[in-house]
């Protein structure tokens, strides 16, 4: 059986599969949606639900993490790879 790579979401604080997850890096003061994982950079995940994202964007819990401001951009980006 092979293992499941396991990250904890930064909003809801679960534990999720990585699969469920999306990557969000900061590098070279921009913030960028990993979609291979492996980007250089302090990253962190998030649960891809357009509820989880709408209240990171409200309470600005990215920009607490990731500890620079996070544009609109990034949170356009989760939602629509949410509805794919």
């Amino acid at each position: 059986m092979k293992k499941i790579p396991m990250r904890m979401c930064v909003v809801t604080r679960e534990k999720l599969p990585k699969y469920e997850l999306a990557r969000i890096v900061k590098s070279d003061d921009s913030i960028i949606v990993d979609d291979t994982g492996k980007l250089n950079g302090h990253g962190c995940y998030i649960k891809l639900d357009e509820l989880v994202i709408m209240e990171a964007k409200k309470k600005k819990i990215l920009d607490r993490v990731l500890e620079t401001q996070v544009p609109d951009e990034v949170y356009d980006t989760l939602i629509s790879k949410i509805k794919r």
